[in-house]
This record gives structure tokens, sequence and C-alpha cells, in this order.
């Protein structure tokens, strides 16, 4: 069996019992960066044999851990925080447990998308993840560019390196819509910043982002709704 294990994204206290229980009984864990897993298993007393599997060594590592996995082992899945496969390694694993009929398994829990758009203060019926964006300007934009119609609250993951220059495509790209800023979700500094995205450009410019974030954008609205809303 292979379970993708959801972490804690800062608090520790956000780890569910199912996941303690599972990362105390696998043979195996499969860990995005096997010194952080460490303190983490250290925090909860788990002693459990690691694997390091990341981005880099991931086709590399794949055929080993499937072949644990037919032998009957049972391996967890874990990155450094949040949902495995979630801008995150675990998708090519997941895929090649399926084909080769491998029972897979999530056991959910924190995610650093899901608090930010519920605390965005945008429309959260229907919203469409887009992850980390391109790094380079023109390549962001056409990325962009893709959802520029689309009438859904948009969610992107950035870095803080690269944000003021996201918030001028964006701001190119999609106009001035409401949005919001999330960072360090469920660690001691929480914040949400919300404005338009020509204001959260204007902070940014004398606040130096720090941590990574997560960027919540309003869907493209209707005319007609827009009319009334400001006739309001």
């Amino acid at each position: 069996m292979l379970y993708l294990v959801a972490t804690p994204i800062g608090n520790l206290g956000d780890i569910t019992l199912r996941a303690l229980e599972t990362l105390r009984s696998v043979d195996l864990i499969a860990s995005e960066d096997t010194r952080k897993t460490g303190v983490m298993l250290k925090h909860f007393e788990i002693k459990k044999p690691q694997i390091s599997f990341h981005d880099y060594n991931e086709q590399k590592v794949l055929p080993k851990i499937v072949a644990l996995l037919e032998e009957g082992k049972s391996i967890a899945v874990v990155t450094n925080a949040g949902t495995p496969a979630i801008s995150d390694p675990g998708f090519i694993l997941v895929r090649a447990a399926v084909e080769a009929g491998i029972q897979v398994t999530a056991i959910p829990g924190p995610s650093a998308l899901v608090p930010a758009v519920t605390l965005s203060g945008l429309p959260v019926n229907s919203f469409t993840y887009r992850g980390f964006p391109p790094r380079r300007s023109g390549a962001r934009r056409r990325f962009m560019t893709v959802d520029q119609e689309s009438p859904h609250t948009l969610i992107f993951y950035e870095s803080p390196y690269r944000l003021k220059q996201f918030l001028r495509d964006a701001l190119a790209v999609y106009g001035d819509r409401r949005a919001a800023l999330a960072n360090d979700m469920t660690k001691l500094f929480e914040a949400v910043t919300r404005g338009t995205l020509s204001e959260l450009l204007a902070y940014f410019e004398t606040n130096e982002p720090r941590g990574e974030y997560v960027v919540v954008i309003e869907g493209k609205r209707a005319e007609k709704a827009v009319k009334n809303e400001d006739d309001d």
C-alpha cells in the first residue's frame, strides 16, 4: 500500500491522528527532505527508516519504491510541508503505482491553498489552483493569460523573491482586480494582506516580502455584475 500523508505546513499541532497512526505503521517513509522529516518524526517519537524522494532524484528512485511496494511493503510519502503531489513530489509515483496495480490512498490534512482561499474574502464556491508560475516575466504572463477570462478565483504559489514582479505581471494581465496575499500560514507570524493588485504592489514596494506566499486573485466578473456592485 502507498500512503500519501499530508504533514503540517507550519504548526505541528495540525497533524492528524490518522497521519501519526499511518507513519507509525508503515515499513518505510519516502521523504522530500529526510532531515526535515526526521525532526518531525522525532517530535512525535516515531522511528522509521526513510528514503530520499524529491524532484531531483524521483526518476532514479521510483523503480526501487515501486519494487518495494510490489513486494508487499507499505510506504508513506511525505513532503517538506502540506499534501504530497500538490506542487510537491508525488504525482509520478502515484501514476506508477496505479499502473502497477498497487493500492494507493491519501491521508488528508494541511495544505496552504485551502486556508489561504478561505481567508481571502474572495469567492470560494469555484476556484482554479495554478501552482507556481514560470520564473521569467514573459513566460509568466503567458501562463497567466490562460485564465484571463475565467470567472473563477485564481490561486498561485509564489516565492518572496519574485512576488513583486508577479504582482506587476498580474496587474498587466488581469487588470486591477481584488486579491489577497497569504503567507506563513499556521505559523506564528501568519498574515493575510488584502486589496486590489495595485494596492498590494504598492504595499510591497515599501514592505519587503518574507516567507512563501499564496496569491489569491478574483476571477473576471461579468460587466453587469460589476456595474450593479458599483451602483450599490
